[in-house]
């Protein structure tokens, strides 16, 4: 048994003991375990080994009891924990009792540091020494030694800038042990000297590299094979169930369980990494690569690079060839057809050039490994360009994007039920979904539909805060219709009031970019609190701006509506413009609600009206995340009162108190302060 820590009670000791006993490791089994509830009941193993101020949580005990019984009888389960309830630990320790590899997936990198950084080390601590835990994220996220070996003394970088950020990464390759781009504080996020020094599968050589046994992915790998406990993000776990389904091998070790944390976006992630794209950014990529690989391998000389020049050339005439406004657009098969029959020239062009690339590249006498990558990425680019023009795969919804530079051409699976239900509900004897937004109206129908789950045990757990008196719901009364010409300056003088009444400290949510745009404005001049607005600044530098700025007010969007802590009263009013619906003109939005419609069903009240609910439940999460916190929650849409499928909104809502008179809000906010 470990030594005991200076700083550990003996009744700390105890609990450690008791959980260790149950650990994965065998050498640590003893013939009697504790039981659930004597780790996290009142009194027991957790509540010993936590600070002051630990107060047992029920819901917590009921979770853990629940995961448990999943490993235990090998069955899936659903768990709806709002925050507060201690998740984390309440499937963690059961996990790790369970005797199997089991990967947790987390909705972000963020999330995946806090598990590592925070839980697991307390695990290990107080209950598991002996656990080997191993974060895996995607190869774009870790430094490749062989590139950083070669671009040094190249006339590449561009810049005192990138000369700068480039010695730093140098010198920071010879000391660190993960080579993981979260160490480096000092890089700017929209640097693309990463992206040329990154591990990316598409220009690595793998095992032919002269860099494969020191490589950080290959001791990433290692870490993960060795791992009792694997943590990632959805998009590494799904993009490696992907290369499983296309028998392209495999990211993660074999594993026995997994663990979904934000489960509500599943959905999403999957359709992504199941679905096809390319865009102009990988042929950009693919140029730049193939030119220092030319370079540093001094190989192909000055025809080769002319290959290089005249594809990239091919490539930015094609995709100019889409149509210049912003915004996500269908791309069926008769649009498809008619782009072609436009621009069927500049698409046999690139074509051509990509075969030329290749060809260029197959008749060098001698064939580094960094131009044979080049020559294969050119194939696969090709082929991807002749699923997304020339292929009507049914299950598929084909569409086109411009975004800022970005042009994007990709074909996403209008269900992926199907898939998830053979390649990961049929699979694994235990899967674990949790989130605070599973639920609509207390039952998880919509989500086993989406996601193709049949059988799971479910559970809706009472949540660990009294929301009727730490929040209050506020709709107004005298509002027009959200479609009425007279809303938006109606709504501006409304979250005018609320901020006056907050003292700024808000979020501000809207459904789209116009909306908050326009908001924004009409709303900027006419109060002396401090405005944020998303796209002003990178996501992570306006919270910390918003935590650190005296009464600031912060606008934003989709991306603002989940996943985003902000405790205490700097944050005491959220204001939602809207309900949150999926815009209907969206392709992939409007190829589901069609396959609703197809297949005789509603889609309005099975999926859009659901979609909406779990979305409205994250942006309202912003607000109370600890049982100190207080404040106002508003939402100036009156359909969620006036129309029957509100009823929906608010079953589906914690028990908030509910008002419409303006002087109950004031109130309610002095009591507050």
């Amino acid at each position: 048994m470990p030594k005991r820590s200076k700083s550990e009670t003996p009744a700390c000791r105890t609990g450690r003991q008791e959980v260790a006993a149950a650990s994965v490791k065998s050498e640590l089994a003893q013939p009697e375990q504790p039981t659930i509830a004597e780790i996290f009941g009142p009194g027991g193993a957790l509540e010993k080994c936590m600070p002051e101020g630990y107060e047992h949580r029920p819901s917590q005990l009921e979770m853990a009891e629940l995961v448990e019984a999943a490993f235990r009888e090998k069955r899936h389960v659903i768990v709806e924990a709002g925050t507060g309830t201690g998740k984390t630990l309440a499937y963690l320790i059961p996990a790790i009792r369970s005797g199997r590899r089991v990967v947790i997936s987390t909705a972000t990198k963020s999330l995946q540091e806090q598990l590592f950084e925070k839980d697991v080390p307390f695990i290990q601590k107080h209950f598991a020494p002996e656990l080997k835990v191993a974060v895996m994220k995607g190869r774009g996220n870790f430094l490749c030694r062989e590139k950083v070996h070669r671009m040094a003394g190249q006339p590449v970088l561009k810049g005192l800038d990138e000369l700068d950020w480039f010695q730093q990464i140098h010198d920071w390759e010879k000391v660190t042990e993960t080579g993981d781009r979260a160490e480096l504080n000092f890089l700017p996020d929209d640097s693309d000297l990463w992206q040329r020094l990154d591990a990316r599968r598409d220009a690595c050589s793998g095992s032919k590299c002269a860099e494969f046994n020191r490589c950080f992915i290959t001791a990433m790998h290692q870490r993960a094979a060795e791992a009792d406990l694997i943590i990632v993000n959805h998009h590494l776990f799904f993009a490696d169930l992907a290369l499983k389904q296309d028998d392209f091998g495999s990211v993660l070790p074999e594993y026995g369980a997994v663990v979904f944390d934000e489960a509500h976006e599943i959905e999403d992630v999957a359709s992504e990494y199941f679905g096809r794209q390319i865009s102009n950014y990988r042929f950009e990529e693919l140029a730049r690569d193939a030119e220092l690989a030319v370079r540093v391998t001094r190989t192909g000389g000055a025809g080769l690079l002319r290959q290089v020049t005249r594809m990239r050339e091919r490539a930015r005439s094609f995709f100019e060839a889409f149509p210049a406004r912003e915004g996500r657009f269908p791309f069926d098969q008769t649009q498809r057809a008619g782009f072609l029959e436009q621009n069927r020239e500049a698409y046999d062009a690139l074509l051509n050039a990509l075969k030329s690339l290749e060809a260029g590249i197959a008749s060098l006498p001698a064939k580094p490994e960094e131009l044979l990558n080049i020559a294969r990425r050119g194939m696969e680019l090709r082929a991807e360009l002749n699923f997304l023009f020339e292929s009507s795969e049914g299950n598929f919804v084909y569409w086109f994007e411009r975004r800022a530079k970005g042009v994007f051409v990709a074909a996403t699976p209008i269900d992926v039920s199907a898939l998830l239900r053979e390649r990961l509900f049929e699979s694994f004897e235990t899967i674990v979904l949790t989130s605070a937004t599973l639920a609509v109206g207390g039952r998880f129908d919509f989500l086993k539909q989406r996601l193709g789950v049949d059988m799971a045990r479910e559970r809706v757990l009472e949540s660990e805060f009294d929301f009727a008196t730490q929040a209050l719901l506020y709709i107004p009364a005298a509002l027009p219709d959200v479609r009425d010409p007279a809303f938006p300056e109606r709504a501006a003088q409304e979250i005018i009031r609320l901020l006056e009444i907050s003292r700024g400290r808000a979020f501000c949510l809207f459904t789209s970019y116009v909306q908050m745009n326009d908001q924004y404005e009409r709303v900027r001049t006419r109060v002396h609190f401090p405005l944020l607005i998303q796209g002003s600044a990178p996501r992570s530098a306006l919270l910390e701006k918003f935590r650190n700025t005296q009464g600031a007010v912060l606008f934003a969007t989709s991306s603002f509506w989940q996943g985003v802590d902000v405790r205490g009263e700097q944050l005491s009013c959220v204001i939602v413009d809207r309900l949150p619906f999926a815009v209907p003109s969206d392709p992939i939005v409007a190829a589901r609600v069609r396959a609703l419609q197809e297949d005789g069903r509603n889609p309005f009240a099975e999926y859009q009206v659901p979609e909406a609910v779990l979305a409205l439940k994250q942006g309202f999460g912003r607000l109370i995340r600890a049982r100190s916190d207080r404040g106002v929650l508003a939402i100036l849409d009156n359909r969620i009162q006036r129309m029957q499928y509100g009823k929906i909104f608010l079953e589906s809502l914690p028990a908030y108190a509910t008002t419409r008179d303006i002087a109950a809000v004031e109130r309610f906010m002095q009591k507050s302060s």
